[in-house]
């Protein structure tokens, strides 16, 4: 496990599928019906994101998320 120390797109995921109580997209889709990850076709950012806690949804912007100031929150994982 390390942590990231500039922000670039695999960094704004990680901070999204982390938001929701994954991992990552590995353990989201492992878990329940998740099969495919819904993303913005312009960015390419998650779009939305069952969470792991009750089930509800997250839904998520097209543009950056993860303020610079939250990307000591992130955990990237190694397997």
């Amino acid at each position: 496990m390390m942590r990231p120390k500039i922000w670039n797109p695999a960094m704004e995921d990680a901070y999204r599928f982390q938001l929701a109580g994954y991992h990552d997209e590995i353990e989201y889709c492992s878990v329940g019906d998740n099969s495919e990850v819904e993303r913005w076709p312009e960015s390419g950012f998650v779009k939305k994101l069952q969470r792991k806690k009750d089930g509800y949804f997250y839904y998520f912007n097209r543009s950056r998320e993860c303020a610079d100031k939250d990307l000591f929150k992130i955990k990237l994982f190694e397997y």
